[in-house]
């Protein structure tokens, strides 16, 4: 069939394969996602499990193709859990006086390392944002050895209006909290202390207080760079350290802010950690499906949808509650995923590419899973030729506005403006630039390897609502953030669930059916 009869062809059947994705189909999923039998998801803990069978189950029953190797649904992605262990200590010392750091409540983290036990008795330095970016001509690491020692930064990165200088407004990559890690192991530091603000990690304390869990990482391979101990304090207990060397929380943010930044040691302030671990190798999947295109040639290309089936597992109680059951983050998202693969598996004609639906694992624990299927596809990665990932939908009915960060960095924009036309929404790019979405989501993680990727959001406009509806929904879903209470409940409505679905299956296919392989991007 000739690219352009087959374009007819496949719009025609578009309309009607769309309206098979119904909230009603989407509501179930989410409910059972979301159910305490499922025991919030933890990634390595049968909650977990039981997502990642079922999801695989949802795929075989709508007729996709086994997408992961050895010809099943299940990619294996090698992770161990380190637990930070009772009785483990953080203190600082400095000016005759000691703090004793009470876990949880003053500090949390973890270790790189990987090994059972930690212990460090060492200088602290306070490295600004800990941040090496040559393009930008900054280093805050200039001029210091920190081999061995403490460092003490903050996260984001120095503001700027200029979009020329760290992009703007704009959070890159090196805002990011995981780069503060990487640069840190890099630069041979012990350990690596990241004091919290909630304008800098555009989130409160009680979002790090739930980490204080076993924490999964990709296993670490030998040889390479890891820091002892990976951790945040509060702003209160970074400032009664800071006030040991003579320092301010605020006068030291505004330092690490200042072009001509340079470190320097907290003078007299060590830090002692004696640490131990519970280290386990895990067992978990990411969940893949395969739909092959219909044109022999574009077939060995694919578009990538994706959603994390994972959350929090069992953790601290909260009013009685142990069970983080994460219905909005991200039950809603994969839901959806299964809804789109259901109506993609039944289209006839195929879409000219393939399309693998992957609900990726170990998010929360800082994009893994999707690292993971990034790094190890079933295709060469210069073969995909998107993704588009969903994460986290409001039960509250449809909006008029989409946000999709990171689609005006792809070569198709104009087709992306032109779905959402069709579809009656409006395109925001990004509406808090400032919180580093585009590197927070796992659309991030195919990126990296230059494909076109970005993650596909409901929006705030919402249709037949109140003035200052969607200011109480930001309030409430910013409560139940990684909190027991992003539970399912029987009056959601999921006809904003339908719309998205709707709108991502469209896209998707669109994108499918380009003539030519989009360009890749640059994603820093």
């Amino acid at each position: 069939m000739r690219f352009a009869s087959f374009l007819i062809v496949s719009m025609g059947l578009l309309h009607a394969q769309m309206n098979q994705i119904e909230g009603a189909k989407i509501r179930p999923h989410v409910k059972f996602l979301s159910s305490d039998l499922l025991e919030g998801r933890g990634v390595g803990a049968r909650g977990g499990q039981l997502a990642a069978s079922y999801i695989a189950a949802q795929f075989e029953a709508a007729g996709l193709k086994p997408g992961a190797e050895n010809g099943t649904y299940l990619q294996p992605v090698p992770l161990r859990t380190v637990e930070v262990l009772a009785g483990s200590q953080l203190s600082a010392t400095g000016g005759g006086n000691t703090i004793a750091l009470k876990w949880l409540d003053d500090f949390v983290g973890t270790s790189h390392a990987q090994t059972g036990q930690a212990a460090f008795d060492a200088e602290a330095v306070f490295v600004g944002h800990g941040i090496v970016a040559p393009e930008y001509g900054w280093n805050d690491y200039a001029g210091i050895d920190v081999k061995g020692k403490v460092v003490v930064m903050f996260t984001n990165e120095p503001p700027s209006d200029d979009p020329a200088f760290f992009a703007g407004k704009a959070l890159t990559y090196y805002g990011r909290w995981t780069y503060k890690y990487e640069e840190a192991a890099r630069q041979g530091a012990k350990a690596a202390i990241l004091i919290h603000t909630t304008p800098t990690a555009s989130y409160g304390w009680q979002v790090l207080r739930a980490n204080g869990r076993p924490q999964p990482q990709i296993r670490r391979a030998e040889g390479e760079p890891a820091l002892a101990f990976a951790g945040w304090v509060t702003t209160d207990a970074g400032g009664r350290i800071l006030a040991m060397a003579g320092k301010t929380v605020e006068a030291l943010l505004k330092a690490a802010d200042t072009k001509g930044f340079r470190a320097s040691a907290l003078a007299g302030v060590r830090f002692k950690g004696d640490f131990r671990f519970a280290v386990k190798d895990i067992e978990t999947h990411n969940v893949v499906g395969l739909v092959p295109g219909s044109d022999p040639k574009l077939a060995q290309e694919a578009v990538v949808l994706t959603a994390h089936w994972d959350h929090l597992g069992i953790g601290e109680p909260v009013n009685g509650d142990r069970i983080y059951n994460g219905a909005l983050d991200n039950s809603t998202g994969t839901a959806m995923l299964i809804e789109m693969a259901r109506a993609w598996a039944s289209m006839e004609p195929k879409p000219l590419r393939s399309a693998y639906f992957v609900a990726v694992t170990a998010e929360e624990s800082g994009l893994l899973g999707s690292r993971y299927f990034a790094e190890h596809p079933p295709l060469p990665a210069e073969k995909i030729a998107a993704n588009l990932n969903f994460d986290s939908f409001g039960p509250h009915g449809k909006v008029k506005d989409v946000i999709m960060t990171g689609a005006d960095r792809t070569s198709f924009f104009a087709l992306v403006e032109g779905v959402t036309k069709r579809h009656q929404l409006t395109i925001k790019i990004d509406t808090h630039p400032e919180t580093g979405g585009y590197f927070r989501s796992d659309h991030y993680s195919f990126a990296r390897f230059g494909v076109p990727a970005f993650s596909v959001n409901g929006g705030s406009d919402y249709v037949g609502k109140p003035a200052g509806f969607a200011a109480e929904v930001g309030k409430k879903h910013a409560a139940s953030y990684h909190q027991p209470s992003d539970e399912y409940a029987d009056d959601w409505d999921f006809s904003g669930m339908e719309q998205f679905a709707r709108f991502g299956f469209a896209l998707g296919t669109e994108i499918a059916n380009l003539e030519k392989l989009p360009e890749r991007i640059n994603a820093k």
